[in-house]
């Protein structure tokens, strides 16, 4: 069984920064594509970033291009997702996911993710 744990959350004002870890139990971690998405109140879970698993492919959602980066860290399970300029919309319960199929692209599809964590929460003031 994948366990995945996300850290990092927390009250940002807007403009600050934020980083988010996802550590991940398995030990084929390296096969596997990443994903982070976002639920805020009332709203559905939408994608935020993912990455491919060499970490030389990325995708990020339009809303986060150019403030938020995510990472990994083969060699210890790990994916990060660094939050920069944060604004109250990004306010959300973040989650990092497993890409169900190995050796896959980053995709922004959550139903093609098979395992995630039990989230996160960033609340972002103004």
């Amino acid at each position: 069984q994948v366990q995945l744990v996300e850290s990092g959350g927390g009250l940002a004002q807007a403009g600050a920064s934020l980083r988010l870890s996802c550590a991940s139990s398995e030990r084929t971690f390296s096969a596997y594509a990443m994903g982070w998405f976002r639920q805020a109140p009332g709203k559905e879970r939408e994608f935020v970033a993912a990455i491919n698993p060499s970490g030389t492919r990325l995708n990020y959602a339009d809303s986060v291009k150019g403030r938020f980066t995510i990472s990994r860290d083969n060699a210890k399970n790990t994916v990060y997702l660094q939050m920069n300029n944060l604004k109250p919309e990004d306010t959300a319960v973040y989650y990092c996911a497993r890409y169900s199929n190995s050796y896959s692209v980053p995709s922004p599809r959550a139903d093609e993710y098979g395992y995630w964590g039990q989230g996160t929460q960033v609340t972002v003031s103004s």
